[in-house]
C-alpha cells in the first residue's frame, strides 16, 4: 500500500470529509474517494460510514487509523532527519513568547541568529496569551512560570526571580519600607493576572514565608507598561529580574527587599522552552533552541 494513500485517509479523518481532505491535498474529491475505496478494498475494512450529510469513522476504522498514524509520522520524521543531515537548517520557524520577554530577551539576539542561520526565516508572535502550539502551528514557545505540564517537550532556558521595586522619588516621598508587611498599607502597582493581583509572597533567609495582601487602584496587563509606571514613581511593583536588571543598575529603580525572595505564585520559576512532542526535532527548531540556550542566559546573569 502506498504511503500517499495512507496520508490521504488520515487527512480525511482530520478534516472530517473527503472534500476537506481534497482541499488540503489539492486533489479532486473524486480522487480522494477513489483512494479511500482502494484502501478499504486492500484492507477489507470499512473505514468510514458515508451519508449525504455526514462522514464518520467506524470502530474498526478508528483502530486501523490509530495504528498507522504514528507509523506515517515516524516515516515523515525520518525523511526530514535525513534531509537535515545533508543541509543547513532552513524553513520558517514560528515562535511565541510574552510581549516583554520578546522585547527584552529575544529581539536583541535575532540579528546574531540570522547571521548564524541565514536559511531560517523567523516569524515571532509576541503575545501575553498562552497560544496553543499545535492549534496555531507554532514550532517553539518560551513560557515564564513553574515547569509547564502537558504533552509538550520542556527545557529550561534560564531561572527567573522576582523583585519588588520602586523609583527613588517614591522612597523620597514615602520613606523606605522596613519589611514586606508594610506593603499592606501602600498603593501598589498590580499585574492583572489572577495570581499576581491580590497577594505577594516573601521568603526570608531562614526560609520563613509570609503572604502580604496587595491593594492599588492601578492594574496593568503588560509587564513593560508596569515597569514604565514603576519608573515614574507610581508605586511598588513586582517584576521579573530579567526585565529590570538595567533599571536597578542605573538607579532608575530600587530593590525594596533585597534580603527576601519574592513571588506571586511559586519561588521556583523559570523561562521554559516548549515545543511539540515529536520523536524528531526539526533542524530549524533545534537551531533556535540551541542558540537561545547559549545566548539568552549569559545576557542576563548578574
Amino acid at each position: 500500500m502506498e504511503l500517499a494513500a495512507l496520508k490521504t485517509i488520515l487527512t480525511i479523518r482530520e478534516q472530517g470529509s473527503m472534500a476537506g481532505a481534497g482541499r488540503v491535498l489539492d486533489l479532486d474529491p473524486s480522487t480522494v474517494s477513489r483512494i479511500l475505496a482502494q484502501v478499504e478494498a486492500e484492507t477489507g475494512l470499512r473505514l468510514f460510514q458515508r451519508s449525504t450529510r455526514k462522514l464518520s469513522v467506524t470502530e474498526e476504522g478508528a483502530r486501523y487509523l490509530d495504528r498507522i498514524a504514528p507509523l506515517v509520522s515516524d516515516f515523515d520524521a525520518a525523511c526530514e532527519e535525513a534531509l537535515d543531515a545533508r543541509r543547513a537548517p532552513r524553513g520558517t520557524l514560528r515562535m511565541t513568547t510574552s510581549v516583554a520577554f520578546a522585547e527584552k530577551c529575544i529581539v536583541p539576539h535575532l540579528g546574531a541568529f540570522r547571521q548564524a542561520h541565514p536559511e531560517i526565516s523567523v516569524e515571532l508572535l509576541p503575545s501575553d496569551d498562552n497560544l496553543d502550539l499545535i492549534g496555531e502551528g507554532l514550532d517553539l514557545a518560551v513560557r515564564l512560570a513553574r515547569a509547564p505540564k502537558g504533552d509538550l517537550i520542556v527545557r529550561q532556558l534560564m531561572p527567573t526571580r522576582y523583585r519588588v521595586v520602586v523609583a527613588p522619588d517614591f522612597v523620597a516621598r514615602q520613606g523606605k519600607l522596613a519589611n514586606p508587611v508594610m506593603l499592606a498599607g501602600v498603593e501598589c502597582l498590580r499585574f492583572t493576572l489572577p495570581g499576581y493581583r491580590s497577594f505577594w509572597r516573601f521568603r526570608d533567609r531562614n526560609g520563613a514565608v509570609i503572604e502580604v495582601s496587595i491593594a492599588g487602584k492601578l492594574l496593568i496587563s503588560n509587564a513593560l507598561a508596569l515597569r514604565a509606571a514603576a519608573c515614574q514613581g507610581l508605586g511598588p511593583c513586582l517584576l521579573a529580574d530579567w526585565l529590570i536588571r538595567e533599571d536597578l543598575a542605573a538607579g532608575r529603580l530600587i530593590d525594596l527587599f533585597p534580603d527576601y525572595d519574592c513571588t506571586a505564585t511559586s519561588f521556583d520559576t523559570a523561562a521554559w522552552l516548549l515545543y511539540p512532542s515529536r520523536s524528531y526535532l526539526p533542524g530549524k527548531t533545534r537551531a533556535m533552541v540551541d542558540f537561545l540556550r547559549a545566548h539568552v542566559p549569559q545576557a542576563h546573569v548578574k
